[in-house]
């Protein structure tokens, strides 16, 4: 029963949460930048004027892909949320990458199909990393299933720092902030040709950022996996820890320049090699 609560509450707030923190990520990205910044309800204001619009889709399967991007990653979501097989919840989250990459490149513009191609750059960078992070949890806990993960006696940070770092890393690159958006940017101070939502308008690209919505909510809940415990205690510390995981992406978009491809290859390899690796072999020695 708790299971399919957990379930409706995430598919039913995590776009509203989401979609919330894209607002606060709005405004304080602009006092950053010395402006006033947009309302804080202004993403909800996007949707409802996106919504709105007439349906003007570029071929007849770029929204069924899209669909499927946001169906896979309310999926994963559900799973993590209901405390569920973490592994498999990895599993759809690279299926929902997919499905926006071949979005991205249905249609002839070479704009978006440029963003496509970099978008599967980002997703070798930090695929690893993913893997790695459900393999770690398995040998500091002893199992996959997220509800096993949070009846632990002690949190997983404990044993688990170098994953932390690396989700970190990687959320960088997930939620597309700087420097690692090349696929494409949320503000309009790095480019005039959004990449692989360059094609994408209307309800198409409302779609869309409903998916990315869903995905931050499902980043960020992988942080508070790191802090939930069997202690009630854990919970507002866990939601701490994810605004506190936020902020640090928001200021790291904002103080930092778009890196080359190769550099992101190369940056999110090593980093992975360096925190994950490690701390999987340390755990591996422990156990």
């Amino acid at each position: 029963m708790m299971q399919a609560v957990s379930v409706v509450l995430y598919l039913a707030l995590a776009p509203l949460a989401g979609a919330l923190l894209d607002g606060v990520d709005r405004k304080l990205s602009a006092r950053m930048q010395g402006r006033k910044g947009p309302p804080l309800l202004q993403p909800f204001y996007d949707l409802g004027k996106l919504f709105s619009k007439q349906m003007l889709a570029v071929n007849s399967v770029q929204m069924f892909l899209l669909l499927s991007y946001l169906i896979f990653l309310a999926v994963a979501g559900s799973l993590l949320f209901a405390g569920e097989d973490l592994l498999m919840c990895m599993f759809m989250l690279s299926t929902a990458d997919m499905f926006l990459v071949m979005a991205a490149s249905s249609d002839s513009s070479p704009f978006s199909t440029l963003g496509a191609g970099r978008e599967m750059i980002q997703i070798m960078a930090y695929e690893p990393m993913t893997l790695l992070l459900a393999v770690g949890f398995y040998l500091a806990t002893g199992s996959f299933q997220v509800g096993d993960i949070v009846r632990q006696p002690t949190s997983a940070v404990a044993v688990m720092p170098g994953f932390l770092l690396g989700l970190l890393f990687i959320m960088a690159v997930k939620l597309r902030k700087s420097p690692f958006d090349l696929s494409t940017s949320h503000h309009a101070h790095q480019e005039i040709v959004k990449g692989l939502t360059t094609e994408m308008a209307g309800p198409t690209l409302a779609v869309m950022n409903i998916a990315e919505y869903y995905e931050m909510t499902l980043m960020l809940g992988l942080v508070g996996l790191f802090f939930v415990n069997s202690d009630p205690l854990s919970w507002p510390l866990a939601v701490l820890a994810c605004l506190a995981a936020y902020f640090l992406e928001m200021l790291w978009d904002n103080v930092s320049a778009r890196v080359r491809w190769r550099t992101l290859l190369d940056g999110c390899w090593v980093v992975t090699l360096l925190t994950g690796g490690l701390n999987g072999l340390i755990l591996m020695l422990i156990h």
